[in-house]
C-alpha cells in the first residue's frame, strides 16, 4: 500500500523532569520516532495559546515533525517526572489542560480517512471531549486488516475506567500492553487465577485481535496473534530512565510490520529501539543510524 501516514493520537505535553522539561506525551513520542524510520508519522491533540504552547510548535518544526494540533482555550499539558533509583518514572498529570480539548475538525476528518495506523491510549480519552474526538477518527478510518489501531493501554493515576478501557478494546485490532496493566485490567474484567499468556489469549478471542504485544520490563516481551507467539528476551543495559521506551517499541514494531516484515522480525527491531530508548534521557530520542540503517 502506498499510505503510509501514521498517526500518534492523544496527549502532548511538558514532562517537567527534576533537572529541566522535556518534550513528551506518548502520541507525540510514538509519530516523532515512527518519522525517524522513514514513515509519515503525525501528531493530532491541542495545545494552549500560551508560551509552553508556542515552544512545542518550534519543538516540532524544528524536528520536522508533523502536527495537527490547534489552540484551545485552555493551558498546555505538563507532567511532574519523578524518577526512583532504577529510572522508573512516577508521573503527576495536570488536569483540564489542551490536550483534554481535541476538537473534532474537517481537516481531521480527511486525516483520519488517509490514515494507516493510528496509536491511541487511555489517558487522552479521561476527559469527554477528546474521548469522543479519538472514536470518531476510529470510526472515520477505512476499514480492512491493512489499516492498524493500536490501542496502547498506558494507564496513568486513576485516569481511566472500565467503560473506556472496554470500547478501546472492542475499536482497536491491535492492543499494546504492559504486565501490570493486564494484572489491573484482568481484575477488572474478572479474569482473575490464571497466567498472563491466558489473560492475552482471552482478551484476543473476546475482542477478536489482530495482535496483542505484552511488554513485560526486564522479562521479556511477547507478540500474540491468533496460533502464533513471539517472544524476545529484554537485553540487558545502563538504563539512564525508562520514559518513553514503550511508546518507542510501539513505533518501531509498527513501522516494520507495516513495512512488511515479518512478527519476529519486527518484535526483534522492537526490543533493540526500545532498549536504546533506555540508556538515553527523555522520550524523543534522536536513533542513530546503526538503528535507523537497519
Amino acid at each position: 500500500m502506498s499510505n503510509t501516514i501514521i498517526v500518534g493520537m492523544g496527549e502532548v505535553l511538558w514532562d517537567v523532569f527534576p533537572t529541566g522539561k522535556k518534550l513528551g506525551g506518548a502520541p507525540a513520542n510514538f509519530a516523532y520516532n515512527v518519522s525517524q524510520f522513514g514513515l509519515d508519522g503525525r501528531v493530532v491533540s491541542a495545545i494552549g495559546d500560551d508560551a509552553l504552547g508556542d515552544e512545542i510548535l518550534k519543538s516540532f518544526n524544528n524536528k520536522s515533525i508533523k502536527y495537527l494540533m490547534p489552540k484551545v482555550n485552555y493551558p498546555t499539558g505538563t507532567v511532574q517526572v519523578n524518577l526512583d533509583e532504577e529510572g522508573v518514572p512516577c508521573y503527576e498529570i495536570k488536569e483540564d489542560v489542551a490536550w483534554d480539548n481535541i476538537p473534532f475538525s474537517d481537516e481531521l476528518k480527511r486525516l483520519a480517512l488517509n490514515t494507516r495506523a493510528v496509536c491511541y491510549g487511555s489517558l487522552a480519552q479521561r476527559d469527554e471531549v477528546s474521548r469522543k474526538t479519538i472514536n470518531t477518527f476510529l470510526d472515520a478510518m477505512p476499514k480492512g486488516e491493512d489499516y492498524l489501531k493500536i490501542f496502547d493501554v498506558n494507564l496513568r493515576q486513576s485516569f481511566y475506567t472500565k467503560e473506556v478501557l472496554k470500547s478501546s478494546f472492542e475499536k482497536c485490532n491491535v492492543l499494546k500492553i504492559n504486565d501490570e496493566e493486564l494484572v489491573t485490567v484482568s481484575r477488572m474484567f474478572g479474569y482473575p487465577g490464571i497466567d498472563l499468556q491466558d489473560k492475552c489469549w482471552i482478551l484476543i478471542a473476546k475482542y477478536n485481535l489482530k495482535m496483542l504485544i505484552l511488554t513485560c520490563g526486564t522479562n521479556g516481551s511477547y507478540v500474540f496473534k491468533p496460533g502464533k507467539v513471539s517472544f524476545q528476551e529484554t537485553p540487558k543495559v545502563s538504563v539512564v530512565d525508562t520514559v518513553g521506551a514503550g511508546d518507542s517499541f510501539t513505533a518501531a514494531f509498527c513501522s516494520e510490520y507495516i513495512k512488511g516484515k515479518s512478527i519476529e522480525e519486527a518484535h526483534k527491531f522492537a526490543v533493540e529501539v526500545s532498549a536504546y530508548v533506555c540508556t538515553q534521557s527523555g522520550a524523543m530520542v534522536n536513533f542513530p543510524d546503526t538503528l535507523l540503517n537497519r
